[in-house]
């Protein structure tokens, strides 16, 4: 097993393993943080982290072994069971598709439609500020790939405080987006009544538990709520958000998840795409080329290699960049772990393109995304040192150094 331990202990925040220990067969490290319910993150959450077995390989690794001995022309049978129960004949929408345009929303969307006679609503929580290639892809999903769509815009002044607000407790720029992506589509089932929705790969693809791809359905505490207790955004109660700020319930309605008592009522079912269809993300690039229009960026992404994945908003690379920071895992990591798996990569190649590319400060959309969100660079830059795990991270000459790397 790839173990690396501090010379000397130190704290490790968020409930991380002490000891840093890297996949025999990814670039992953056991520091990487299982998905979890979004609406219930605070700054004291211990995180649940990736698993990995006697023989020092992650969960993720053991998905995609698996992935290669399931009868996927079984698994296609049970997805047309499933469409048939669903297909609607008298013109109206008998499954949702919750996206924006990137290639697995594309391929989705496309395939339930062109392929299998579904008649798909397109749902879209749109980035917090999208790229231009992000804009010009979600415009060809639906242009060329040709569906409907229902896109929710949030109020531009909550969006904005919110996402500093997560910034600032949590360094999660991204929980905004998150939260419109996991809760929108199954509200706009309950409005619509379309019963059915497909997400599209299980998180335990990439780091969730293994029992997790036991089911085609999505757990539903990640996208339903009994009361509003149980609900924290950017890292705050409601209540809290409520008096501290001015917000009122209305404005802050759009990123709450749906009524639990509601779903169980209207019998609508959340699946995972990735269950019935071998999914493999640099095949549903070629598809979503092939079929939708979809375009990758012309230049290389920072804090990576690749030109394809995770393109359609700014906020991104901050993302990616903050996953860094408190976890010492950056987008090469992500990528690389991810393409060695589907055997795109060897190990070997995997750790080059960490060790060049992880890490990588995301300039580009800086300045565009702190004006946005009223916060300075060198506030943003004070901040990462605060969430910095000292079990993780040292300062060296006057530089911070991840005290383990992958090798």
């Amino acid at each position: 097993m790839s173990l690396a331990v501090p010379t000397q202990r130190s704290e490790a925040k968020y409930g991380l393993p002490e000891a840093v220990v890297f996949c025999q067969r990814c670039v992953m490290s056991n520091q990487r943080p299982c998905s979890s319910v979004e609406f219930r993150h605070t700054k004291d959450r211990r995180h649940r982290t990736l698993r990995f077995d006697d023989e020092g390989v992650c969960d993720a690794c053991r998905v995609a072994e698996q992935k290669e001995q399931i009868d996927w022309a079984k698994r296609e049978e049970e997805l047309l069971r499933l469409l048939d129960r669903h297909r609607r004949r008298d013109g109206g929408y008998d499954c949702i598709v919750p996206g924006s345009g990137g290639k697995d929303s594309a391929y989705a969307a496309h395939v339930l439609k062109y392929k299998y006679g579904m008649h798909p609503l397109t749902v879209t929580w749109p980035p917090i500020l999208y790229t231009e290639i992000g804009w010009k892809n979600f415009r060809s999903w639906l242009e060329v790939g040709g569906f409907d769509n229902i896109t929710f815009k949030p109020n531009g002044r909550v969006h904005r405080l919110l996402t500093r607000l997560a910034i600032e407790h949590l360094l999660h720029p991204f929980q905004t987006f998150i939260l419109g992506q996991k809760n929108l589509a199954p509200k706009i089932a309950l409005q619509t009544r379309v019963p059915l929705i497909f997400y599209g790969e299980n998180e335990a693809e990439y780091g969730n538990p293994i029992a997790d791809t036991s089911s085609s359905l999505r757990d539903r505490s990640y996208y339903t709520m009994r009361n509003l207790s149980e609900v924290y955004l950017a890292g705050l109660s409601i209540p809290e958000l409520q008096e501290r700020y001015r917000l009122s319930l209305n404005d802050l309605s759009a990123y709450l998840p749906a009524d639990g008592h509601a779903l169980e009522e209207s019998q609508i079912e959340v699946h995972y795409l990735g269950y019935y269809l071998k999914w493999t993300p640099q095949e549903s690039y070629y598809y979503a080329v092939e079929h939708t229009g979809f375009e990758a960026n012309p230049f290389r992404t920072e804090g990576t290699y690749s030109k394809y994945n995770s393109l359609d908003d700014k906020i991104d690379g901050l993302h990616y960049y903050t996953t860094y920071i408190k976890f010492g895992i950056g987008r090469a990591t992500y990528d690389a772990s991810q393409e060695i798996r589907n055997k795109h990569l060897t190990r070997e190649e995997g750790v080059a393109l960490v060790r060049r590319f992880d890490g990588e400060f995301p300039e580009r959309y800086l300045r565009e995304v702190m004006d946005f969100i009223e916060c300075s660079p060198e506030r943003f830059l004070e901040l990462c040192d605060t969430f910095r795990s000292p079990h993780l991270w040292k300062k060296v000459e006057g530089r911070w150094m991840l005290r383990c790397q992958v090798a």
